[in-house]
């Protein structure tokens, strides 16, 4: 059946717009198109953590154990997931952190990936000790593989130094009124970047750490970078590095990890700088505020959130610069959705990135529901690598801390319409990104409803917010004739028409897309195709 509606709908879409499909590779040579892609929100991203990407834990207790035979993830391992991602409609990765990691002060006995501890080396844990290649050459194919498959690599770019980083070069670091180092936040196993001098310019030891990190990912074959935090550096530090990196690559994507929800500086005294000015740094693309649906109880904050996105963008384009957000649902700072509301919340992220003018981001192990559950979690541990001798974990998060399983469960319900659809948003992205979005009225709060319409098609989203309750409720359809062709894409319970009402009887977290295409204007723009076919000269007789 999925089969089918795939094919009916990509029948009529063709006759509807004409979206030309992102190809990097130019006669076998790959030829960055990432800013390209990003910014016309036709990013599919994951989210990876190479140490468990592909990790092998023969005795299913969740922690891999190198010292009994199992294998953690490399990047050579990570090659055998690539087809399948690309199945899967994947076409960029966000690799976690890759470089080393502290061992002092530590958190869970692997160290947390965001605890860097060398900016110009690549992590050794990623390392295939089965071979003779370097973990730099091993990464440099790994990319290669990925470009093959068309599929863009994006690097993470941390935002603090490890507490070993600290001992080896304390001035790199900012300094509280006793003379020790500042710990951020909470994350007690890394210390604040003095990034700026007393007189407020930048600190050229820290910033040329930066460089050399560009330095290493650009000759590895990176198409951008995710700054972790990007809001902890002032607008000169970013202004000047985005500039520094699309010498060599002019469409080096930067992604900033900032929001409109976060004002405050990651500790006192810190630099902050806000999402907006990030932006005007140069920055393509930043968070939004995505992450606080789970609490949106109304179609109003929804609205308004997609409002301000809508207004930074036309701001933006109108000085050429545009600009694009991620659906920042579901990040690995977030718990996994199938935790906050099962399969139904999941689907319905789902297909709310596959149908909003966004670039659809993901974490591994979303696709076939991973609730991140790990049986190792917070216990002493039998062997660690670290200072740290507990399997440290952030409950219902993927483990960043551990050598930990491959992610993944046992959903294929769920993979079979993640892989729908990212179709979906591949084959529609004209109607999203180029269509008058409204938002429609509903009779009930729980129910949002929202439309994009383009020439002669309408996509119709409606999902219930209510995880735990059925919902009943009227959505009036604008633009809905009798006769017009709909083609459910996604839905439980067929909805009924009174007039121009939809009548609903939703279950807890459902979702319902629809494809509305009108038959006169399609068989109309059917004909025209014919009659530019036979005019052609090549078809001439």
């Amino acid at each position: 059946m999925k089969k089918f509606v795939i094919s009916l709908f990509s029948s009529m879409l063709i006759l509807c717009c004409s979206t030309p499909c992102f190809a990097a590779l130019n006669n076998g040579v790959w030829v960055n198109d990432m800013r390209k892609l990003f910014l016309r929100n036709r990013a599919i991203i994951l989210g990876v953590n190479i140490r468990t990407f592909n990790a092998v834990d023969k005795n299913k207790n969740d922690i891999v154990e190198i010292e009994k035979g199992e294998t953690p993830g490399t990047f050579l391992n990570a090659i055998e997931r690539l087809d399948s991602l690309k199945e899967q409609g994947i076409n960029t990765i966000h690799l976690l952190p890759v470089t080393p990691v502290g061992k002092v002060k530590a958190i869970g006995t692997a160290g947390s990936l965001y605890a860097i501890s060398d900016f110009t080396k690549l992590n050794p844990q990623l390392d295939d000790l089965t071979n003779s290649m370097s973990v730099y050459d091993e990464a440099k194919l790994f990319i290669r593989e990925c470009h093959k498959r068309n599929i863009r690599v994006i690097f993470d770019l941390p935002s603090c130094g490890s507490y070993d980083m600290y001992l080896a070069n304390p001035d790199l670091f900012m300094k509280d009124a006793s003379g020790n180092p500042i710990v951020p936040a909470d994350w007690t196993d890394v210390r604040l970047f003095k990034v700026q001098n007393a007189d407020g310019s930048l600190n050229d030891a820290v910033y040329c750490l930066y460089k050399q990190y560009i330095d290493m990912i650009q000759k590895l074959g990176a198409d951008g970078v995710r700054a972790d935090v990007a809001t902890s550096k002032p607008y000169k530090f970013w202004q000047n590095l985005i500039s520094y990196a699309r010498k060599n690559d002019p469409q080096f994507l930067f992604l900033a990890e900032a929001s409109e929800s976060w004002n405050e500086p990651i500790a006192q005294n810190a630099p902050f700088t806000p999402y907006y000015q990030l932006l005007e740094a140069g920055f393509d693309g930043w968070y939004g505020s995505f992450f606080n649906f789970k609490d949106w109880d109304t179609a109003e904050k929804f609205g308004k959130e997609l409002s301000l996105i809508n207004n930074i963008r036309k701001e933006f384009e109108l000085k050429k610069q545009p600009k694009a957000v991620i659906g920042s649902f579901a990040t690995h700072d977030e718990v996994s959705p199938i935790n906050v509301g099962g399969m139904p919340y999941s689907d319905m992220l789902i297909w709310l990135q596959a149908t909003l003018p966004l670039n659809s981001y993901f974490v591994d192990g979303f696709q076939t529901g991973d609730a991140y559950q790990y049986k190792y979690a917070n216990q002493k541990a039998s062997k660690t690598y670290t200072d740290d001798d507990y399997y440290y974990v952030h409950k219902g998060k993927i483990d960043i801390f551990n050598y930990s399983r491959r992610p993944g469960g046992p959903n294929q319900d769920l993979l079979a319409d993640f892989v729908m659809g990212n179709k979906l948003k591949d084959m529609a992205s004209e109607i999203v990104n180029r269509g008058e979005f409204s938002f429609l009225k509903t009779t009930n709060p729980s129910i949002f409803a929202y439309q994009c319409k383009f020439k002669y098609s309408i996509i119709l989203v409606i999902i219930n917010k209510d995880l735990v309750y059925q919902s009943e409720g009227k959505i009036t359809i604008k633009d809905h004739d009798a006769d017009d062709i709909m083609v459910p894409l996604k839905n439980i319970t067929f909805p009924t028409f009174k007039k121009k009402d939809l009548v609903l009887n939703m279950a807890p977290g459902e979702t319902i897309v629809f494809l509305i295409s009108k038959p006169n204007k399609t068989q109309q723009a059917s004909q025209k195709v014919e009659i530019i076919n036979k005019e052609h000269p090549k078809n001439r007789k």
